[in-house]
């Protein structure tokens, strides 16, 4: 058992984000046989995350933060004006209406939900920096990681990560982030905002061209601070944790951050519907080892979880509880889904070990 302080921040307004009564992805349709259900970026799977925390009681060992509305400045620092006025002015609409893509629904009031997921990140990390916490995850609702400066897209409204940290590097002149993204989803938002910085390193690992389907290649490096992982549908726990042993770990080593920050998405799990990876809570909580393993290294164990994407409501609470037992080393509950782990697809096979080696920029 360690002895570090976990954070931990979430709000029930982050559950009343209003996506409608959508099929899945898709607006209801009658002709098309579209048939009025919820959109697959609902409450529920936060929501569940939550209160299996309560109920397994390791609440009670979460040092619980406050969340807070990001302020207009702080998003200006990530987002021009003219994309924030238009946000708000769609979200203040009876019925609202869409975040930029078409695709990302903005009902009335998401405005002032987003402003709060933001700023919860955004006090997460700076109470890791100002010593209050150790370590922490942000269970937030809207996720942010494929947000881009002018634009709403997949499901995000603001770069939840992108504003927190650049509010971090403005506090903190000098200061070096890591940003750590094992969404099933390529992190384009992040690596778009960052990739001409050298102090900030963002690798993203993903199943290779799910979504966006253009970006995520191992050729997008920027100023070298860029790393994509493109992984091939279904990498389990054994092609995960081999790119973090032989990627990620010594590519944080080599970068030496002052903080890592993780956007955390369990669609990459076993049962998610929007992806097709074998991820167990327990493949999670290695990952998370490794990356506390590395924060001890060089940032004085400071890390921080931004919840993203992950949309089976009955597995991912328990891919969340395992990550929060990780960081805080309190283990409540074992997984009862713990026979996923010994799928013979949980194993690292050669065409993914191939793949892996290739994104590994310390490789010849």
């Amino acid at each position: 058992m360690n002895s570090l302080r976990t954070g931990y921040i979430y709000h029930e307004l982050f559950g009343w984000h209003d996506t409608g009564t959508q099929a899945g992805m898709f607006p209801t349709d009658p002709s098309r046989g579209l048939q009025p259900f919820v959109n697959y970026e609902n409450a529920e799977t936060k929501r569940r995350i939550h209160e299996l925390i309560v109920v397994s009681g390791l609440i009670d060992n979460l040092d619980r933060r406050t969340p807070r509305h990001a302020t207009f400045e702080e998003l200006l620092l990530v987002h021009p004006a003219e994309y924030l006025n238009q946000l708000k002015k769609t979200s203040d609409q009876e019925f609202g209406g869409d975040a930029g893509d078409g695709e990302t629904p903005l009902a009335k009031g998401g405005y002032e939900i987003g402003t709060l997921a933001v700023g919860a990140v955004t006090q997460l990390i700076q109470d890791s920096l100002a010593g209050h916490i150790d370590n922490g995850y942000a269970l937030v609702r809207p996720p942010g990681h494929h947000a881009v400066r002018a634009g709403g897209m997949g499901y995000c409204l603001f770069s939840n990560l992108g504003v927190a940290i650049s509010v971090a590097k403005k506090e903190n002149p000098g200061i070096r982030i890591a940003v750590v993204d094992w969404d099933v989803h390529h992190g384009n938002g992040t690596q778009d905002i960052f990739y001409d910085d050298e102090d900030v390193l963002t690798i993203s690992l993903h199943q290779d061209r799910l979504y966006p389907r253009k970006t995520g290649g191992r050729e997008e490096r920027g100023v070298g601070t860029n790393i994509n992982i493109p992984l091939p549908a279904g990498t389990g726990n054994g092609g995960y944790l081999y790119a973090f042993e032989t990627v990620i770990r010594p590519a944080l080593k080599k970068f030496k951050p002052d903080l890592i920050a993780v956007a955390s998405g369990f669609d990459s799990s076993v049962y998610d519907p929007l992806g097709r990876m074998l991820v167990t809570a327990k493949g999670f909580a290695q990952m998370t080892e490794i990356l506390m393993e590395s924060a001890a290294d060089t940032a004085k164990n400071r890390l921080v979880i931004a919840h993203e994407g992950g949309y089976n409501a009955v597995y991912s609470p328990f891919c969340g509880l395992f990550v929060l037992q990780q960081l805080s080393g309190i283990h409540k509950l074992d997984d009862p889904f713990s026979h996923t782990d010994t799928y013979p697809g949980q194993a690292l096979f050669p065409h993914q070990k191939s793949e892996i080696d290739l994104a590994n920029p310390l490789n010849p």
